[in-house]
């Protein structure tokens, strides 16, 4: 039984399952189980994407986010590529059954992977005009012959121009599900997974001239349709997929988490320099990335890198080159640390409700250089600022460019299959969930190695050729044609 998963990343239950246009998703939604998709901490697309297709958690894969300290120096953090995960996907496992995969767009995605298939680099990708992103590297010339120059991304998507940012989102996005639909209909493939970036970027341009709740949103603004069109969009192109694909297909809809509004900025490292904890040579008169800050070593506790959420370090004394804090100290500085992040208040004073995790217990393992807390803003309401110099702590700007919204913990998910036993709404399903449940609607074994849990385990899963009688074949086939718009 093939599978076609189609990503949607950063896409929002509330929109994708609520927006009564989206006819395909209704239709799918009508033949099969739908609902909210916890992801994991943090709710952040490298690695979430790696955490689904390999059922661990992020300290499992030993990678927190887009960048990771590589050791217990102070030079910084690396990018997270396809090397840095290792772990057994779910292409992996069909491959030992001689299955072949077709994986585009998928991060962390560069350099493209060797699978038993075809591999299609994501938005990491250095420049996809000089750089092979393509396993095997003879498919580039004939994406290019398809739709010309490929982009695995708005470079600079991070700006103040809209109506540019919305014309090149959507002409990346009609390039990409024009490869998408040519790589179903004309290559081999028992497992297909496509993830959409173009969402995210839409979501992160134009989220504040949609959801009324944003502190930015101005009633009548020229760009409020944005983000309800670029979902009516993908809604044509899933539904154009659906016509490729045949009865027997599993198909799933799925985001590796959701987006929210953005209250505000919280400028982390300002705030670790009025408490002390973060000591420097010298205060900087304006904003300052921290990679350019003069941080006297010898007298810093805890210094954090900023983005959707943040990552603490500890400065630790046999751990760190000029630690502080001693070894014996660090769970009880740990608690201390986080509880004085718990305590924050926002810019009216009331308290922030930051979420503030300790690696070692929500991963089941935490492997390499792991941050001491992992902290979301209010809820990953506000965001977390890594520069000095503002003057304050609480800001409505961002340091890397303008951002409309932050990431959500809940996704969304939409599975059609025609011998899944669940059908209409689900509550609890989790992204490490999500291997699991493939395989073994597939009826592929389940690696002992995957963390999550079958959805449909212990159910009977009904099959027209396996038992069922007439009137049952009947409505299986029925609903299932009916669900995917074919009658």
């Amino acid at each position: 039984m093939k599978i076609c998963v189609l990503g949607l990343d950063c896409a929002a239950p509330e929109v994708l399952l609520e927006d009564e246009r989206l006819t395909n998703i209704r239709r799918l939604m009508d033949a099969g189980v739908y609902g909210r998709l916890e992801s994991v901490v943090p709710p952040i697309t490298v690695p979430a994407w790696m955490c689904m297709v390999t059922s661990q958690d992020p300290g499992s894969l030993g990678v927190y986010g887009f960048r990771n300290r590589t050791d217990y120096s102070y030079s910084g953090l690396g990018f997270a590529n396809s090397a840095s995960i290792r772990e057994f996907a779910i292409w992996d496992q069909l491959a030992r059954e001689g299955k072949k995969s077709i994986i585009m767009g998928l991060p962390p995605g560069y350099p493209p992977r060797r699978i038993n298939g075809i591999s299609i680099g994501c938005f990491l990708t250095p420049d996809p005009v000089k750089d092979t992103f393509t396993n095997p590297p003879e498919l580039k010339a004939k994406i290019t012959e398809l739709v010309g120059e490929y982009p695995v991304d708005v470079k600079g998507f991070r700006t103040d121009d809209k109506a540019w940012l919305k014309e090149q989102i959507f002409e990346m996005s009609r390039k990409h599900w024009t490869v998408v639909r040519w790589l179903l209909s004309s290559q081999e493939w028992d497992y297909f997974h496509y993830v959409d970036i173009g969402l995210d970027r839409v979501h992160h341009g134009f989220w504040n001239y949609f959801d009324k709740r944003h502190v930015q949103y101005e009633p009548g603004n020229p760009y409020e349709s944005v983000i309800p069109d670029y979902y009516l969009w993908l809604d044509e192109q899933i539904g154009s997929v659906l016509e490729l694909l045949d009865d027997d297909t599993i198909v799933l809809i799925v985001s590796d988490h959701g987006a929210q509004r953005l209250d505000g900025g919280f400028v982390v490292n300002e705030w670790l320099v009025n408490e002390g904890l973060l000591v420097l040579d010298e205060m900087p008169k304006e904003p300052t990335p921290f990679a350019k800050l003069k941080v006297n070593w010898a007298k810093t506790k805890v210094w954090s890198e900023g983005g959707y959420y943040a990552r603490v370090f500890f400065n630790v004394q046999g751990r760190e080159p000029q630690g502080v804090i001693p070894a014996q100290d660090y769970e009880s500085y740990q608690n201390e640390i986080k509880a004085k992040f718990e305590a924050l208040t926002d810019n009216t004073g009331r308290s922030l409700n930051s979420l503030v995790f300790k690696p070692k217990e929500i991963y089941r393992h935490v492997r390499n250089v792991a941050p001491d807390l992992i902290v979301h803003f209010g809820g990953l309401f506000w965001r977390s600022i890594g520069s000095v110099g503002y003057g304050r702590v609480h800001v409505q700007e961002n340091d890397t460019g303008p951002d409309a919204c932050n990431h959500a913990q809940f996704g969304a998910f939409l599975l059609a299959a025609p011998n899944c036993p669940l059908h209409g709404p689900y509550q609890g399903a989790k992204l490490l969930d999500v291997a699991p449940t493939l395989l073994d609607l597939a009826g592929y074994d389940i690696p002992s190695s995957m963390q999550g849990r079958s959805l449909v385990a212990g159910m009977e899963k009904k099959r027209p050729q396996d038992g069922a009688d007439s009137e049952d074949k009947e409505k299986i086939i029925s609903d299932r044609l009916a669900g995917l718009g074919y009658i």
